[in-house]
């Protein structure tokens, strides 16, 4: 299963992350289950705290707020309000963009 995720362009589910966890550590499923549950907890928990939470080679996930603002209905024209809110944002490091795109030339 080694090399599935990364080569196919399909959702990866939560099974699919605690299946391939198994498959290379040869961990109990129940234990891989528990050990993502705990992780996503924990970045749940930082996310809603608004802590910035950084994965090194992975990236940051930030959490932005975003002012009220006026958007337009596309189908009628309409000005509508648009509510402020706080939206999570992914920053890729840079190592994982030149695993996506390739080296940049210099």
């Amino acid at each position: 299963m080694e090399g599935d995720i990364a080569m196919t362009s399909r959702t990866i589910t939560r099974q699919d992350l605690v299946d391939e966890l198994h498959a290379r550590t040869k961990v109990p499923k129940p234990q891989c289950q528990a050990f993502l549950t705990a992780m996503l907890n924990e970045l749940e928990r930082a996310i809603i705290a608004e802590d910035t939470v950084k994965l090194s080679g992975f990236g940051n996930f930030v959490v932005r707020s975003k002012k009220e603002r006026v958007g337009r209905n596309p189908k009628t024209g309409k000005e509508v309000p648009i509510t402020p809110r706080r939206v999570v944002t992914f920053r890729p490091s840079q190592i994982l963009r030149e695993r996506i795109n390739g080296p940049r030339a210099r």
